[in-house]
């Protein structure tokens, strides 16, 4: 501890707690939180329950925002203090204590720095995760199950609400495909860096040889539609199939035709949800998600006008975002961003914080790049 920098490590904090209240704009995220107050205490609020659920998710989310601002201020003050006092009285316990909070401090604020680089147009919203198994056979499907459960380990572990809407199991084992939603907000800009070609490379535990295989699971990250997107979907363009719900193996999980099947005709769309206990609900659930995935469909044509107004802008996200290596050493890398870690078992427990982080932040970076080239191409014409 010798060689600790305390007045540089605090400057350095209060330097990363500026920057952070200005991209927030604190009075702004103020002014906001009355506004919302308003139209939570507004008579009748609830007799739109979406409208009465957003206001509140978005108040609830503004005032923890705010709060921990705040808080952070306040405990930079009484860091600062709590050190130079146990410095003056020769008081090492508080010292260590200061500089115990400081780093924890540190910590919180670089949480809450990823928090303002989520700026994109539907970052903020709940998130539909949908998992299908690739090439590799009976392995992808395992690896498709092991990701969500990786997935739903890492909502559990932050206090998220995640529900399981559709499971499509496998006939050996593991699962086709699986769908789920993660209701909180900021869901999607947080795991939407996740979207793409996660791989695995292990020793086969379905090859009675032993040999290595790599196996391919995609994952699809979408924004869960609001009520204000309006997203319409004339019945003209849907064909609705009834089915029983089935489970592992193929067993049905109950006699009635409670499954639904939506294909959404115009695209070739396909979404189904079987989680649910009756044919209104899955309908309901599915036609939200074919929603989100018109929605993002709308929003990808959308950027590719623009693509093409500004010219080539080299911001894709590789088919292979991801490695997982169980054999001949123990690594997950993400190709991307080159974050990596050996705690293999730590990453499939869902302590994945560190790959998402990094993701969001080289997101920024691209985004920002793109940016830039589209007006210095904007200006140099």
């Amino acid at each position: 501890m010798a060689d600790y920098d305390f007045t540089q490590d605090l400057n350095e904090t209060k330097a990363k707690f500026d920057m952070i209240a200005k991209a927030v704009d604190m009075d702004a995220l103020a002014k906001s939180i009355k506004d919302l107050e308003v139209e939570a205490s507004a008579p009748g609020l609830w007799d739109d329950q979406e409208n009465a659920q957003r206001v509140t998710s978005k108040l609830s989310a503004a005032q923890s925002q705010l709060k921990r601002l705040t808080d952070a201020q306040r405990k930079l003050d009484d860091v600062e203090t709590l050190y130079e006092l146990g410095s003056e009285e020769g008081d090492k316990d508080s010292c260590d204590e200061a500089i115990d909070s400081l780093k924890q401090l540190g910590k919180d604020l670089s949480d809450m720095e990823i928090q303002t680089l989520m700026d994109g147009e539907y970052d903020e919203r709940a998130a539909v995760v949908t998992i299908r198994s690739g090439a590799g056979g009976v392995d992808a499907a395992d690896w498709a199950q092991m990701l969500l459960r990786m997935y739903l380990r890492w909502a559990e572990r932050h206090g998220y609400k995640a529900k399981v809407l559709d499971t499509s199991y496998a006939e050996e084992a593991g699962i086709k495909s699986a769908t789920f939603q993660i209701d909180e907000p900021y869901a999607y800009g947080r795991l939407s860096v996740e979207g793409g070609t996660h791989r695995l490379v292990r020793i086969s535990p379905f090859d009675n040889q032993g040999r290595r295989q790599t196996s391919f699971a995609a994952v699809e990250v979408l924004p869960l539609v609001a009520a204000t997107d309006h997203i319409d979907i004339p019945d003209s363009d849907i064909r609705v199939d009834t089915f029983q719900a089935h489970g592992p193996g193929g067993q049905g999980v109950n006699t009635t035709y409670s499954a639904v099947r939506i294909t959404h005709l115009p695209t070739g769309l396909v979404v189904s949800m079987q989680d649910e206990r009756s044919q209104i609900q899955n309908r309901a659930a599915a036609m939200a998600v074919l929603q989100s995935r018109l929605l993002v469909l709308k929003h990808e044509e959308e950027a590719k006008r623009k693509k093409e107004l500004a010219g080539d802008i080299k911001a894709s996200w590789g088919d292979q975002m991801r490695s997982y290596v169980l054999h001949p050493y123990q690594m997950v890398k993400d190709l991307r961003t080159g974050y990596e870690t050996s705690d293999t078992q730590g990453v499939f427990d869902g302590d994945i914080d560190g790959f998402i982080d990094a993701g969001i932040r080289w997101r920024h970076q691209e985004r920002r790049k793109a940016k830039e080239e589209a007006e210095a191409e904007g200006n140099a014409n």
